[in-house]
């Protein structure tokens, strides 16, 4: 079995299943680990099956007037992606409240408000035309970031991963299947932090879209059921501290909100 079959063999597993780690030709054999991995895992709404993460993909400044308060050119730039760890996810409950920790070693944490797509097939080098068809549904999350510190990389040349890449970053709501929502392609998308207005833009805006983002990045890796990919957040984004609640939206989707602690 290769791994790819593996995956989707995998793709959606009942709550409470465990899946154990293979190698390509290892799935029909009992695999001994000298400790156990915990896979991560978001629920699907209206089902109890749960969807795991493989891999978390993020696209840079991909609102025109996002790239231009990060100082680019959005006329020039072509895309660009980033990784998060699979345990970046935090998943929150729609009509909920999480605690979210303020990380260590900054004092600059921001947010950013995103359409999350969910794949359940993958390939490489896949056309715009057929993109989404790797779609299996769509959520929301917030891409968090130390800004001080992606910064401060940045400027010295060196990565930025430490700022974008760590524990809770990636908080995000339950999957919603193509079949409730539909692909998003327009809508209003916003974030307050107590109550106040700090992001609003429409889905419309985004430079690349989500067909094209798949596109772009099986031209890079091979993608794999169970990838997600953070589509980009618009203009505004700003700092947090210990208290405030942050609450975003998007037309279509329950709201997503936590608390930082």
């Amino acid at each position: 079995m290769d791994r790819r079959h593996f995956f989707q063999s995998t793709a959606l597993v009942s709550t409470g299943a465990l899946v154990g780690c293979v190698t390509p030709g290892m799935a029909q054999q009992q695999v001994k680990s000298p400790f156990a991995v915990p896979q991560v895992y978001i629920p699907i709404v209206g089902s109890d099956e749960m969807f795991p993460v493989r891999r978390i993909y993020c696209i840079g400044r991909n609102y025109a007037a996002h790239a231009r308060e990060m100082g680019s050119d959005p006329n020039r730039e072509p895309p660009f992606f980033f990784q998060k760890p699979t345990d970046a996810i935090q998943y929150v409950a729609a009509g909920t409240v999480a605690p979210h920790p303020y990380p260590t070693l900054t004092k600059n944490y921001h947010y950013e408000a995103e359409l999350v797509a969910v794949l359940n097939k993958g390939g490489r080098d896949i056309p715009v035309e057929k993109a989404l068809d790797l779609v299996y549904g769509y959520s929301l999350g917030l891409d968090m970031t130390r800004r001080d510190l992606q910064r401060a990389l940045g400027d010295e040349k060196k990565p930025w991963e430490i700022g974008k890449s760590f524990d809770h970053s990636a908080p995000i709501g339950a999957v919603h299947k193509l079949s409730q929502t539909g692909h998003f392609t327009q809508g209003s998308i916003w974030l307050k932090v107590n109550g106040q207005t700090k992001q609003s833009a429409d889905l419309k805006q985004m430079i690349w879209s989500v067909a094209e983002q798949i596109s772009k990045l099986s031209q890079a890796f091979e993608l794999f059921p169970g990838d997600i990919i953070y589509s980009g957040t618009p203009e505004n984004v700003g700092p947090v501290v210990r208290g405030d609640v942050i609450e975003m939206h998007i037309d279509g989707l329950p709201n997503l909100s936590v608390k930082i602690v």
